[in-house]
C-alpha cells in the first residue's frame, strides 16, 4: 500500500471515529467504509450527511452518481477516498516551500 493510501485511511479514521479501522490494503479499506457507509444510511442518515459535509465531498457529483447507483455504500467510500486524496494533493502543492523567493521578503 503507498503511504497517499496509508493517509488517505489515517485521515479518514481520524474523521470517523472508532467506527473505523487501519486495514492492510486500500481494496479492504474501502470495503469496511462502503460497509459503514451503508449501516449509517440505514441507521443515522443526518450523521453521514454531517461527515460527508465536514469530508467536503461534492454534492452534485454524488446527486448525479446516486442517481444510477446499484451500491449506494460503495458509491459513497469511492466519492470520501477520491476527496481525500485530492486533499492530500493540494496540501501536498500549496505547502512547498517557496525556494525562489528572497530572504528579506520571507516573513
Amino acid at each position: 500500500m503507498s503511504t497517499d493510501e496509508q493517509q488517505v485511511q489515517k485521515d479518514i479514521v481520524q474523521t470517523f471515529g472508532d467506527a473505523l479501522q487501519m486495514q492492510t490494503s486500500a481494496a479492504l479499506f474501502r470495503e469496511q467504509l462502503a460497509e459503514y457507509v451503508n449501516a449509517l444510511i440505514v441507521s443515522d442518515f443526518e450523521k453521514l450527511v454531517n461527515l460527508l459535509y465536514r469530508l467536503d465531498v461534492s454534492e452534485k457529483k454524488l446527486r448525479t452518481l446516486l442517481s444510477s447507483a446499484a451500491n449506494a455504500g460503495v458509491l459513497i467510500a469511492d466519492l470520501i477516498i477520491e476527496r481525500q486524496l485530492q486533499k492530500l494533493q493540494s496540501r501536498r502543492q500549496f505547502n512547498k516551500p517557496a525556494e525562489d523567493i528572497a530572504e528579506a521578503e520571507k516573513w
